[in-house]
């Protein structure tokens, strides 16, 4: 473990408990969820990085495959694209495999007040499942919109397109979990 990371851990940790002792439940919420972002984020960095590249990849080259759209190099995160003339080639790295917003979910979630803890592994598994099935399907986006369109479309496709798709469904289940799982939890005790 690298010593900035341990000594912001402890700084994190001492800041929590000083916030819970002051009752401060906005602020507790926010340090806590800003911090265990970032430490899941750095601890999780050299594995979870690579499972999550590895998995989107294998799953991504099932359906390129079966719809014979790209090749996809599963071992090397790499996706081959052609349009029939051109060729591009699409790197799955960290920002494309959803680790980042699994990370933050999981951030938000673990210090969100509503739920029990067991609530919270269940709705943290399929937050992974939800993000990682975003990913893949703005990712198959992404590969069918060059495939069909060209390799000039891939920055459209890839920075813009797929994108919004992506968040829309990120923030579609954000809001399942955190706004509509508050109102329902806390009906009928206003």
């Amino acid at each position: 473990m690298n010593i900035f990371l341990l000594i912001g851990v402890i700084i994190w940790l001492y800041a929590l408990s000083v916030l819970k002792r002051a009752e401060l439940p906005a602020i507790y919420f926010i340090v806590g969820s800003v911090g265990f972002f970032f430490i899941l984020f750095f601890i999780s960095k050299p594995y979870f990085i690579s499972v999550m590249v590895r998995a989107i990849s294998m799953i991504l080259a099932l359906i390129a495959n079966l719809f014979h759209l790209a090749k996809v190099y599963s071992d090397y995160g790499l996706v081959l694209i052609s349009d029939g003339f051109n060729n591009i080639i699409m790197t799955i790295d960290y920002e494309c495999s959803g680790v980042i917003e699994t990370t933050a979910f999981w951030g938000l979630l673990t210090f969100y007040p509503t739920y029990k803890a067991k609530n919270k592994v269940f709705l943290g598994l399929a937050g992974l499942l939800w993000i990682s099935l975003a990913n893949i399907l703005r990712l198959t986006l992404i590969i069918i919109i060059v495939h069909v369109f060209g390799t000039d479309y891939f920055f459209i496709a890839h920075s813009i397109i797929g994108r919004i798709v992506f968040y829309i469904l990120v923030v579609l289940f954000y809001y399942r979990v955190f706004t509509y799982g508050y109102i329902t939890e806390n009906e009928g005790k206003v």
